[in-house]
This record gives C-alpha cells, structure tokens and sequence, in this order.
C-alpha cells in the first residue's frame, strides 16, 4: 500500500510503498476513502522539516532540551547517533480520516465488515490506504453523512473539547482569535450552543467565511471594528470566553484576549500560539485560562487509546471518542457544516505535489482532503435512476376529430391555476371549459363561476369516465402529481400536469408504468420557460453552436412566509424538487440535450430550514457543457428573481428576468424592453398543448426529455445527501 512520509532531516517528502498493517486485536483495519490535511499543524511540520539544523532548534526548544539532557546523561557521541538516526527517518503525516472497515479484528463487536467508521490519532488516522485503528479512536459514520465531511471528525473533536473548556452558556459572547480551520469549526459550534461570536483573524477571505458560517462580527486584530463589536454586543463589559485558536510566535494574541475579556473570563488555549501572558493585566481581571488537550480526555493515555479501556461515563461524560461520535452528529444534523471548508480535494496521487503547493503558497486553503481512488467510501458513486419510455401495446390514446372544441376538465383550482393557467384557456378559441374537480365545493362553484366552466363537482373518477373530455389538467398539490397523473393516462386522457412530474423515483417509475400499460404517452408537465417569446428570440440570434457552452442561471427564489405549503417537505417534498425542474428544464432545452450528473451543495442550516436554503446545482451534459444554477433564499427582494447567461464559440446569451436579452458576437444584438408584464412563456405553451390535443401531433416537449428532467431534479436531493456527484443513468 501507499503512504505519505516525510523524512525530518532533508525535509524530503514521498508516497512510499509499505506493508500493509496487521489487523491486531482490539481494533480494526480500515481502508481509507477521504483523509485530512491539517493546515495547520500538518504545515507547521512539513515548514519545520526543510529549516536548517539551528533553525529546527529554534522551532522547538522543548527538544533541544531534551537533547541537552541526554549529553548529560549519555554523552555527546551517543546523543548525536540518536538525534540524528530519529531525524533521518521517514515519519508519518495526517491524523483524521474516514474510511471503510476491510477488516475486524478480536474483541471487536460494534462494527462489522463494510462499515464507514472516522478515525483519530497521529499514529492510527494517517494518509495511508490502509491503517489499522484502536477501538477508542474510532466511530460509526451516521447514516447519510457524506465520508468526506465525516473526515472531519478528529479536528471537529479538537475544537468540540476546547469548546467544552470554555463552558460556554447561552447568551454569552465569544471570542475567537484565528480563523484557520480549527477556529472555523469552533465558531459553528459556539452558534449552535447560543452563543455570539466575534471573530479575528487578518485574512479578510477567512473572516468573511466566518461571518457565513455564524459568525456576528469579524475583523482583522488591529482594527478597531473589533473592539466596538465586543462593546456594543456586551454593553462595554468585554467577551465572557476567548478561545486561541492562532498559531505563530507573535504574542498578540494573548494580549488582545486579556485587552477584550471581562473581569474573571475565561481564556482557552486550542491552538499553539506564543503564551507571554501579561502579568498585570491577567492578574487586574483574574483571567481563568485553560488550556484543550487535543480531541479530549483518553487522549496520550496508551490504556485508553491502546488497549481499548473506556473511562466510565458517569465519572468522564466526554472523552476522545465520544467527543467524535458528537461531532459527527452534529455533521449529520446540520448543526455544522463542512462543505464550505473544503477548499480543495487532490487525488492521493498527488499527495507530495498537494503539500508542495500548500508550502510555497500557491494552494490557498482552509482544508484539503485527499481523495482515494481505489475506495472512496460512497462506492459506488451515487446514482439515480432515469427510466427508459416504453410505449406499451395496451389500448392507445382515443383519437379525436380535429372538428369542435377541445374539452378540458381541470382537478384543482388554486393561484398559480386561476391566475396564470385558466385566463390564457378561457378567451382561447376553440377550447371548452368542460369541467373544474376540486376537493372543496365551494372553490369548484368559484371556479366555474369566474371561467365559464360548464360543471363543477368534487368526484374525480366521473371526470375521469367521461369519454367527451379530451384533456386532464392536474394543478393541485405537489404530493398528488404523480397518482393523478397515473389515473388520467390510465382513463386515455391527454394530460397537461404542473410541475413537478414526480416527487421520488418510484412515483416516477408509476407514471411511466400507467404509460406502458395504457400505450397512451400524451403527456406534458408545466415547463413554461422554454416557450417564452423573449428566450426563444434569444436562442435564435445566439444561433447554433459548435463547442461545449457554460450556462449561469441565478434564481432569486426568496424567502417562503411560515406557514407555506411548500415548507412541508415530508410530504410535498423539498422546494427544490417542486420548482427546481423548471431551470433544469430551461438549461437542458438551450443546451440541447440531458445532463449526464448532477452536483449539489447547500448552504448551512439548508436541511433545517428546509425551503429557505441556498442551493448550488452543477448539471454535466454529454458534450462538456454545464449548467449551474443558483437557487438562493437570501437575497434582495428588489433584485430580479432570474437571470442566465449562456457562453460558448466567442458569444454571449444574456436574459434579465424575461424582461430584457440581448445576444453578443460579432454583432450585438438587445431587445427592446417589454413594455408589460413578463411573458414567461405560459400562454405559448398552452397554445401549443391545445394544439397537439386537436390535431394528434407530438406533444410540445417529448416525453424522455420530461423525464430526464424529472430525474435530474431529484438527483439534487440525493446529491445533497451523498455530498458527491450524482450520476444520471438510464436504464432498461
């Protein structure tokens, strides 16, 4: 197997082949699908390891004392075979990881064979393919928690016990100085524990993730901002905790810490950071400071750590593994998020070449993973489904004259029917409103009333008989889609459905079964975007391309008042998966073609918050195109909801909120701006709907692209939830 070492003398760094370990009793062998670069520490050793022989003594003192012990004791030849036969030895790097248990070994029973589990320890959790792990310096993964977010787990530990150090209380306010990985992760947790927090740290890109992730304040140390956020946010007393999280040799940190705390607060040590502590002013306030033992008590104990013995629980409530366990959990829970701290995934292969750019600067970072090839732990890559069409030789679709009006029946009448649906039908020539199914009386007589239908009742399966209708409307909710849909392809009923088609793969799967059996495939969902004026001029001058195009679309979703329908995800399904198909749908027709994977990332607190999440879907398409699509809650009312642009062969497809396009190429090309309201493409597509239902022609939007597009939108969830790409495959 493969592992990354260093060698402390030359500072050399390789991937070196070495045995696999054995898989020892009281422990288990893991391979390994995502490791941790720490760079913090992990750089501070590979730096320390290409100084001088004078500079590695001034970087560690506490060595060069031991040196000089051992010259007392042994002597000088002795001690300097030993010093120098430790440092021109290979050492090992990493220590949090999470892999797959390949093997168990004696007195194991909490895991199995097959199971994800995160590992700890600089001797156990190292970026190797293979490390056999103690039973205390590891943990199950959660289920659904992505393996490398889960990789996470030994650092999240190290900034969970200096949290727990601060005892923090809800309320209280927080300083945290250092912003590097360790500081990131104990500012989640100080917000999700009530606690305000201002964060310090001189890089402005780190404060401003900072802010993202829970963060009241941030600022760089010698501005003054900093102090007057502490001020204003506790009343002029100073911050109860002050948690150093920086490293380095400057001393600022623990006289910024005594400058910001309160009378007798509390300051805890996590990071190696210089301690000259100010006497008088630690002494005027009677600072308590504390010091964290990296992932918590057990830790640098070799009974706990080596030979599995466990302190009890009612004497020792969090130890190292239980510190892991909890932060995994709170991983899984979307108390704290990972994803935005991932700056950069490499390929194991690439581990020497990865610390090299760390080291020389060229790879800005606050966390890097290595990525195994041989076993990822998501194996395989997550996959959805998109089923093949097949037209059964059941009894087709009645035909119709293509003589008198086209009968519709609608079966739900709510706002987006009776605003944007029923006025284009109802003054359409050539169309009859036959009936209107809604599960209230009175909302049916409303609707019957206001658009002319000819009958109104509450009993679908009669509309459903009625031989005289010639197509289905289906505008209820999102839920019940996919079974009315089924019902009406089964009854030989055209259908026009909203979107979405289907909430999961299986109702999906019975839409296209009731397709098969019936042989009936007249089916079109509620795509409006494709068919609106503006876009398909638009598409026109930009003309054909000839290479792979990048397509942006930013949806200005906004915020969903409380009380929303569509905040009730376990049974209508995420707000992505109601609406997400109309953007995927728009990409997918200017690229000219389905996507092949998905990619989805959100933004913290997304699985709590459920509708009012921020989403960043990447759609891949067979000839290299993209498409990604910005679904955000948190922006500006006063912003347009939608904007795209499309980049390929040297032009420009640009679109503002379906009130303006313009093309750029050699020749540039804007529309006049839309006098009235946007024409989303609602009324075109009705038309053409209308239009195959009277003369037998092909549907608007053929049914495997519907389909594709379905598939595609539920791929985001099940991205979300793998935290990898989603493959779209097709099956048979």
């Amino acid at each position: 197997m493969k592992q990354v070492v260093q060698n402390y003398k030359s500072g050399e760094l390789a991937l070196l082949d070495v045995p696999v370990p054995e898989c020892k009793p009281g422990g288990v062998l893991v391979r390994t699908a995502y490791s941790l670069i720490s760079t913090g520490t992990e750089l501070m050793k590979v730096s320390e390891a290409g100084m001088s022989m004078v500079g590695k003594a001034r970087s560690r003192p506490d060595q060069v004392a031991k040196v000089m012990q051992s010259v007392a004791t042994n002597g000088v030849p002795a001690t300097y075979r030993k010093v120098m036969g430790k440092l021109d030895s290979y050492t090992p790097l990493g220590y949090s990881l999470c892999g797959v248990v390949e093997q168990v070994g004696a007195g194991i029973d909490d895991v199995a064979v097959g199971d994800l589990v995160a590992c700890a320890g600089n001797e156990h959790a190292l970026h190797a393919e293979l490390n056999w792990v103690p039973k205390n310096l590891y943990a199950p993964v959660p289920d659904g928690l992505a393996p490398r977010h889960a990789a996470f787990g030994t650092v999240g530990s190290i900034a969970l016990q200096g949290v727990r150090r601060g005892e923090p209380q809800l309320g209280e306010v927080a300083l945290v100085i250092g912003l590097g990985l360790i500081g990131q992760l104990v500012v989640q947790l100080l917000a999700a524990s009530g606690v305000r927090v201002v964060g310090v740290d001189p890089d402005p890109v780190r404060c401003e993730l900072a802010e993202r992730l829970g963060a009241a304040a941030c600022g760089d140390p010698a501005s003054a901002a900093v102090e007057a956020t502490v001020a204003q946010l506790t009343g002029g007393h100073g911050v109860d905790q002050v948690y150093l999280a920086a490293g380095g040799g400057s001393n600022q940190p623990v006289e910024l810490a005594a400058r910001l705390s309160r009378d007798r607060g509390r300051v805890v040590d996590i990071g190696k950071c210089r301690l000259d502590l100010p006497w008088n002013a630690y002494y005027e306030k009677e600072l308590d400071v504390r010091f964290s033992r990296s992932y918590g008590p057990g830790r640098y104990d070799p009974e706990y750590e080596l030979e599995g013995r466990d302190y009890p629980i009612g004497y020792v409530r969090w130890t190292e593994r239980r510190n892991l366990a909890c932060f995994l959990d709170l991983i899984a829970r979307g108390s704290v998020d990972m994803e935005p701290l991932v700056s950069h995934v490499a390929d194991f292969e690439d581990a020497v070449g990865t610390y090299g750019r760390l080291k020389d600067g060229d790879l800005k970072a606050v966390a890097v993973l290595f990525r195994y090839a041989e076993h990822t732990g998501e194996a395989p890559a997550p996959a959805v489904a998109v089923p093949v069409v097949r037209r059964g030789g059941g009894a087709s679709a009645p035909s119709r004259s293509a003589e008198g009006p086209v009968r519709l029946a609608f079966v739900g009448a709510g706002n987006y029917a009776t605003s944007m649906l029923l006025p284009h039908l109802a003054q359409r020539e050539g169309v009859e409103l036959s009936t209107v199914v809604t599960t209230t009386a009175l909302s049916a007589a409303n609707a019957k009333r206001k658009f002319g239908f000819a009958e109104a009742t509450t009993d679908l399966d009669t509309v459903l008989g009625d031989k005289s209708v010639d197509a289905v409307f289906i505008a209820t909710r999102h839920s019940s889609h996919a079974e009315l849909t089924r019902k009406a392809l089964l009854a030989g009923k055209a259908v026009f459905v909203e979107k979405p088609l289907a909430l999961t793969g299986e109702e999906l799967a019975d839409v296209l079964a009731a397709v098969e059996e019936s042989g009936n495939d007249r089916l079109q969902v509620g795509f409006n975007r494709r068919f609106a004026p503006l876009l398909r001029e638009a598409r026109k001058r930009f003309g054909d391309r000839t290479g792979p195009a990048s397509l942006r679309y930013l949806v200005n979703a906004g915020r969903l008042q409380h009380g929303s329908w569509y905040l009730r995800q376990s049974t209508e399904g995420s707000r992505f998966t109601g609406e997400g198909g109309h953007f995927i749908d728009t990409a997918s027709w200017l690229l000219e073609a389905d996507p092949v994977s998905v990619y989805a990332v959100a933004t913290p607190g997304a699985v709590a918050t459920s509708g009012n999440e921020d989403l960043q879907v990447v759609l891949r398409y067979p000839d290299g195109s993209t498409a990604t699509i910005s679904y955000v809650t948190t922006g500006s009312p006063g912003f347009p909801k939608e904007t795209l642009d499309v980049v390929a062969d040297g032009r420009v497809l640009r679109l503002d909120d379906f009130v303006r396009a313009a093309v750029y190429g050699r020749k540039r090309w804007v529309s006049s701006r839309l006098p009235k309201a946007r024409d989303k493409g609602q009324a075109a597509e009705l038309a053409a709907f209308v239009k195959a239902v009277r003369t037998g022609g092909p549907m608007p939007v053929p049914l495997e692209s519907l389909v594709a597009t379905t598939a595609a939108t539920l791929a985001v969830q099940a991205g979300l939830v793998s935290g990898a790409p989603v493959t779209l495959a097709r099956t048979r």
